[in-house]
């Protein structure tokens, strides 16, 4: 009887519970599934899927040198796995839980309720610190240390092989998406990039080299959270004892480092709490704010790089060249469609879901919400574009370089031919959604929000934290 070992968005051998448990079982056949519904789906874009490709290559080479090549199969998830159960005998069905958008939790609870009406035993196992069916928000860090914490999970070394047959998969370019990549990545910047980690991970120009650059790894789970804590863990208890500058400025950005791990799990558990954020406002009541004045003109030029404003255009540029910018740009950039433009949050964040090859769906809805003021919780954060361009790009080399039309111009940081008042714009910003605020209704909910969301981190003298994690 066969192992059936599920790979999602969980691409690796080590640290992989599902395949370390089905091996101890039996004959393991592990299945990737190509569903043309993720492919079709509105958030989905070829930049993800070429990603995923190369490391499928890279998955399966691994399986085929532990004894059982990797099975791709394309179809419905369902009707996939129906047929391998009618052609083979499954003993289990194993996965890892995710935390992904509305056609994969459909798809999920569908392949679930098959495993009960087929007979197939199907176990699911944590991929990281989000908690399904969590009761409660309360204990919630001290549930995702106690994960963390736990021992990796060997990859391991034979595996029975299936005898089942793959139907191939096409080649990909992106020949960077493997677990060597992922490996050297976090070794690089616990060696050395990540030195200055918190005083440059803010601006475009020094974020590319001092960032971790594991997001896309992590989104696709070529390298697991736990395995990145621990690291980062171990290589902070290096430095107990070393009093000098740089033991110093390592220990700030090891911890600053270590907390943003924490929050991206943190993040994802508000999908996981509440799946329909994905398309509605956090408070209802903020229904219908931007919805009905919606731009057309605006959101093309947001999404082209056109505004009028440097450093939002070269951002934004820089953004569709590479498939990634730092967080603060990206906070920025949403700020911008939400404030300045007056956009609903939901078409820029499928636009920006399309273009970011780490989109992660858990965090992505939540913080677009969160930028765009619709959690009803969080201070509003509105960005000056001239002020950021200062503080970020002071000599304006990264303006020059993706705006290249103003690469002769004095002062590159003042808006030309704005597509919008910068002053006006936020001062009718502030005052519509301060209305809702007022309302007792939005503050009702906005209570709700924190009661089910809302970070339990304490700072003394001072309320709960609900907000400001990123930046």
């Amino acid at each position: 009887m066969l192992q059936v070992v599920w790979f999602k968005r969980d691409l690796r051998v080590s640290d992989h519970r599902p395949l370390y448990e089905a091996a101890l079982r039996g004959p393991v056949l592990p299945l990737f599934i190509v569903e043309d519904q993720l492919l079709a789906a509105p958030d989905s874009s070829p930049l993800h899927w070429d990603f995923q490709r190369a490391a499928l290559y890279d998955l399966a080479a691994q399986l085929a040198g532990s004894g059982s090549p990797l099975v791709i199969r394309r179809g419905e998830a369902v009707a996939v796995l129906e047929d391998l159960r009618r052609r083979h005998c499954i003993a289990h069905l194993w996965s890892h839980e995710e935390t992904g958008n509305a056609i994969s939790y459909a798809r999920d609870r569908r392949v679930r309720r098959w495993a009960k009406d087929s007979g197939v035993p199907f176990i699911e196992y944590p991929q990281n610190g989000v908690v399904r069916r969590l009761p409660s928000r309360d204990g919630w860090a001290k549930r995702w240390e106690a994960r963390m914490a736990e021992p990796l999970t060997p990859a391991p070394k034979v595996l029975k092989p299936s005898g089942v047959a793959s139907d191939g998969l096409p080649p990909s370019r992106a020949q960077y998406a493997d677990r060597l990549t992922a490996q050297a990545n976090l070794d690089s910047f616990l060696a050395g990039r990540g030195f200055r980690y918190t005083r440059e991970m803010s601006s475009p120009v020094s974020a590319e080299g001092s960032c971790s650059r594991l997001s896309e790894h992590l989104a696709y789970g070529l390298i697991s959270m736990r395995e990145i804590v621990q690291a980062t863990r171990a290589r902070t208890a290096q430095l107990v004892g070393e009093t000098d500058a740089a033991a110093k400025t390592w220990r700030q950005s090891l911890r600053s480092f270590d907390a943003r791990l924490h929050w991206h799990c943190h993040f994802m558990q508000k999908l996981e709490d509440e799946p329909r954020i994905e398309h509605e406002n956090f408070v209802r009541a903020f229904d219908g704010l931007r919805e009905n004045e919606f731009r057309q003109d605006r959101f093309d030029a947001w999404k082209e790089g056109r505004t009028g404003y440097p450093f939002i255009d070269a951002c934004m540029r820089y953004l569709i060249a590479n498939g990634w910018i730092n967080f603060r740009m990206r906070a920025m950039l949403v700020s911008f469609a939400s404030y300045h433009l007056w956009l609903h949050w939901r078409e820029p964040a499928i636009y920006l879901a399309r273009l970011f090859r780490d989109y992660e769906p858990g965090i992505h809805y939540s913080q677009f919400q969160m930028q765009s003021g619709t959690t009803g919780i969080n201070t509003l954060r509105i960005y000056s574009p001239t002020k950021q361009g200062l503080d970020q790009d002071p000599s304006g080399e990264f303006i020059r370089r993706w705006v290249p039309e103003l690469a002769g111009e004095a002062n590159v940081h003042e808006p030309v031919h704005p597509i919008v008042d910068h002053t006006a714009a936020v001062q009718y910003a502030r005052q519509r959604i301060s209305e809702i605020r007022k309302q007792a209704g939005a503050r009702a909910e906005a209570k709700a929000v924190v009661k089910r969301h809302g970070s339990r981190k304490k700072t003394a003298g001072k309320r709960p934290q609900q907000a400001s994690l990123f930046n």
